[in-house]
């Protein structure tokens, strides 16, 4: 190959670097001047909120408006809006999220129930009289309330509202702009039977439901109540106001708002909807994914790490995989590595190490990155990858409970005639006499499952916190919804995590 043709040699250093100090947002954001320091650099991330906030309040004096804004470094708080149609559980994921996310929840309710406050009383007044409060006057409630101190600090999130396009252009008029919306969405049927057993704990505000979510403690049982308007006529005519009003607000929203199916168990739209708000809008920087995907025996790691490398052209580096080659292509590693294989020891970490410096400083893991499993296992692993200047830039958590690992791994068998691989449950072989001759590798004994799953568990803490901006995802479910979810993660900016 000529040379001048031959691709360039990248060091793996710097794309490392300019992601972390954000250098090619920097170059996107009008080709600023590089400057030095972490700080200026997050600052001029938040160049661009800030001049939209210039036009929107257009101050006499914008630099001490400019100083101000900056010093409240508020730019990346939540700031989301949940709509659904009733019984869509709502109200349910935007408390949960307000819990995870140490946030405000701003419904019609607590903005109405506002202390001191001339607009909540007039609100209260008029929907004491006509069950409605109107348009004008609940965007006037919802600026009030914005502009104290704890949702400028903690940021907020809007269940409900707006209710139509009307007000949502009121709003945005005011420059109350969202981060993020989510529309939770489900067939009506569903909703109407969900709606017919809503019950809700008056003292905490929590719901509850007659067939799907009952409460154990007779005591809180004793003071449920049921709220007005949920008979199934009462339903439908909510939902059909709901639906005409729903396709005019969406268009106001382009490119912040996802639909998500609530028709599902309530903890996987809730992770779901986290997964969404804490991950930031996708820019046009140049970004090289270097993933980790970490999860127990059985999770699912090598098959998504498959499909990742196939769609993506990103390079699978399975660390036990590396290890076996090195031992097969008799290479110098190799040498090092068959005494512990042939005492079925661990490998010392000092020559896995070597065999995946090697392999990841390679051109091809360079310029199309890597997806990596099967390490770092524990806390001193990890810290001697980064060590290397071996830094993941996505790190998934897969979270799988032990019962479903056991199905999974122990009803494995191979056919030693064909090679095949069968499961009894999922995959089962075609006739008797093929289940007849199967066998089961002793790795997948539940009692070496339970070894594997124990260790890794007692070192997953440190590794979550250690990698402090990791995405948990639930692994327990059809493995190419996982793989949507670890898609989303790869290919949205990485997740603003709240403190």
């Amino acid at each position: 190959m000529d040379a001048t043709s031959a691709p360039h040699y990248i060091p793996p250093e710097m794309p490392e670097y300019g992601e972390a100090n954000h250098i090619f947002e920097m170059m996107q954001l009008g080709k600023l001047r590089p400057r030095e320091g972490k700080d200026l650099l997050m600052s001029a991330l938040c160049l661009q909120t800030m001049l939209e906030q210039l036009l929107i309040y257009q101050p006499k004096d914008p630099i001490p408006f400019m100083i101000d804004h900056l010093q409240r470094d508020s730019d990346n708080v939540p700031k989301i809006v949940i709509l659904g149609p009733p019984a869509s559980g709502k109200t349910t994921i935007a408390m949960w999220l307000c819990k995870h996310l140490n946030s405000n929840l701003l419904t019609m309710e607590n903005l109405m129930a506002k202390e001191f406050s001339q607009l909540a009383a007039e609100a209260t007044r008029h929907y004491q009289k006509s069950k409605i409060v109107p348009s004008r006057l609940l965007v006037r409630l919802i600026q009030e309330r914005l502009n104290d101190e704890e949702c400028i600090r903690r940021g907020w999130i809007l269940d409900g509202i707006p209710e139509t396009r009307e007000q949502a252009l009121m709003i945005q008029s005011l420059g109350i702009i969202p981060r993020h919306v989510i529309v939770l969405s489900a067939p009506d049927t569903v909703l109407i039977e969900r709606n017919v057993g809503k019950r809700i704990d008056p003292q905490t505000g929590e719901i509850y439901h007659t067939t799907f979510d009952w409460p154990p403690e007779s005591e809180i049982q004793n003071r449920l109540i049921a709220p007005e308007g949920i008979s199934e006529l009462e339903t439908a005519r909510k939902l059909l106001e709901y639906h005409r009003n729903i396709v005019r607000i969406m268009p106001s929203y382009p490119k912040i708002l996802k639909v998500i199916s609530s028709d599902q168990p309530c903890v996987d739209v809730f992770y779901q909807v986290l997964t969404y708000v804490q991950t930031n809008h996708r820019s046009n920087a140049p970004f090289t994914p270097r993933v980790l995907l970490c999860g127990p025996v059985g999770s699912g790691k090598s098959l998504q790490a498959a499909l990742l490398a196939q769609k993506y052209g990103l390079v699978n580096v399975c660390c036990g995989q590396l290890l076996k080659e090195a031992v097969a292509d008799k290479s110098r590693f190799g040498e090092l590595i068959r005494p512990f294989f042939e005492k079925k020891m661990a490998v010392p970490d000092n020559i896995i190490l070597k065999v995946l410096t090697k392999r990841l400083n390679q051109q091809d893991c360079i310029q199309r990155g890597w997806v990596m499993h099967g390490y770092p296992r524990d806390l001193d692993q990890a810290h001697l990858l980064e060590s290397l200047g071996h830094k993941p830039n996505r790190v998934f958590f897969l979270n799988v409970p032990l019962d479903s690992i056991i199905e999974r791994l122990t009803l494995r068998r191979t056919d030693p005639v064909t090679g095949e691989r069968y499961h009894l449950m999922y995959k089962p072989p075609p006739t008797i006499e093929i289940q007849a001759r199967l066998l089961q590798n002793p790795k997948d004994a539940e009692e070496q499952i339970k070894l594997k799953m124990d260790l890794f568990y007692r070192n997953s803490a440190e590794l979550e916190g250690f990698y402090t901006r990791a995405i948990t995802i639930n692994g327990d479910q059809d493995p190419y919804t996982v793989f949507e979810y670890i898609e989303s993660g790869i290919i949205n900016p990485l997740p603003k995590k709240v403190p």
